[in-house]
């Protein structure tokens, strides 16, 4: 019989609050393709991963919500019914602006206790806080008796990280979370929110790498990027009206209107014109299983990340570099917002242990710092977790 995982959980659970709760999970994300597209409602290509942040949780008698986390030794309590609350700028916002963003949505929400926990590294740009989002929009619907709206919630986990958080964030990473499915990335379209899933050979593993460094200037610079790319919009629709963002423009548009664009808005432009391309090709290649096609799209993303965007850092470029010189790799890139964080390289199955060990040695030779290496497939989105028989 298998393990489950979620056994410490339900104990943690009762001895704080008592009780025996439900459970609820959603997964983290990787990214292989499709960087700093979806905010300008472009084209992406993740797939869940299999860690996952949980969620257990049971009803109270009044209107207020306490939430614990087991990693950060931390427990907030909020009431439903607070008629200004203020974000706390700690984890708690996460839930807290779902739970807000739930009602404005007409969902009366119950109290509850909840005890979270999570695999999801915090800080590397697999979408830890989406995770912890949508897990906890999840279990907060379910215990009040809705019926789950997967785009409703997914919209209203966006919507909390953007306005009580305070991150400008596209709709990728909750929505992954949501509709992820096993064994297969999602060609989505940030625009109108059709995707496709796209299957992932069998032969092929997604291997994550962090960095370990976690740049403080991160959010700031995410915000930037946005506002130079819609700075990049206004100039183009002088001339062309129908420009609502970046996704309308093609790569011809780009140059004939050179000479408009600053320099670095030229750039920032560039990425997100040439990377929504990358998508379309990687996809067609994913669907005749070419992972060489696949992997040379990567470096190239990579490439266009680091010198375009400029949102790569040392330590991913070198990750990139090792990942580069090693036997079985297809192609690796950053993933994430940058400036620190993890690279996601695909590789051969077969050769994945070696590669581990060179990565871990030569990484940890040239910087100090030890990796950790997530060596993942691609999952199933949220729902209820049904223990193991």
């Amino acid at each position: 019989m298998a393990k489950d995982p979620t056994a410490a959980l339900r104990e943690r659970f009762a001895g704080r609050f008592g009780g025996a709760p439900r459970i609820f999970r959603a997964p983290g994300r990787v990214n292989l393709i499709g960087e700093h597209t979806d905010y300008t409602q472009g084209l992406v290509l993740p797939a869940a991963i299999d860690r996952y942040a949980r969620v257990a949780i049971a009803p109270r008698e009044d209107r207020r919500v306490v939430v614990r986390s087991i990693e950060l030794d931390d427990e907030v309590a909020f009431e439903l019914d607070d008629a200004a609350p203020a974000p706390r700028c700690d984890w708690s916002d996460y839930p807290r602006g779902v739970a807000l963003e739930l009602g404005r949505l007409g969902r009366r929400l119950a109290g509850a206790n909840l005890l979270l926990t999570s695999e999801v590294p915090l800080g590397a740009g697999l979408s830890s806080s989406a995770a912890l989002e949508v897990a906890a929009g999840f279990a907060l619907l379910s215990v009040a008796g809705y019926a789950i709206d997967r785009l409703a919630l997914a919209r209203a986990c966006q919507a909390a990280e953007g306005g009580f958080v305070g991150t400008r964030c596209g709709i990728m990473d909750q929505f992954v979370a949501v509709f992820g499915t096993a064994g297969h990335a999602l060609l989505l379209d940030c625009r109108s929110l059709e995707y496709q899933t796209l299957a992932i050979p069998a032969d092929a593993r997604l291997v994550i790498c962090n960095s370990m460094v976690k740049h403080e200037l991160a959010s700031g610079e995410y915000n930037r990027r946005r506002a130079d790319c819609e700075a990049g919009v206004k100039i183009f629709r002088q001339s062309m009206p129908q420009v609502r963002a970046l996704r309308d423009v093609g790569v011809s548009d780009l140059e004939r209107h050179r000479d408009a664009l600053p320099e670095e808005i030229f750039r920032r432009c560039r990425h997100v014109v040439s990377e929504n391309q990358r998508v379309l090709d990687a996809a067609e290649a994913l669907r005749s299983s070419d992972l060489h096609r696949f992997g040379q799209l990567m470096y190239e993303s990579h490439r266009s990340l680091r010198d375009d965007y400029e949102v790569s850092s040392k330590e991913l470029d070198l990750l990139v570099e090792i990942a580069a010189s090693c036997e079985g790799v297809f192609g690796a890139r950053m993933t994430g917002g940058g400036f620190g964080g993890c690279t996601i390289t695909l590789v051969r199955s077969s050769t994945v242990e070696a590669f581990r060990e060179i990565i871990v040695k030569s990484y940890t030779g040239e910087t100090g710092l030890a990796p950790d290496v997530y060596v993942c497939s691609a999952a199933q989105g949220a729902g209820m977790w049904q223990p193991p028989s």
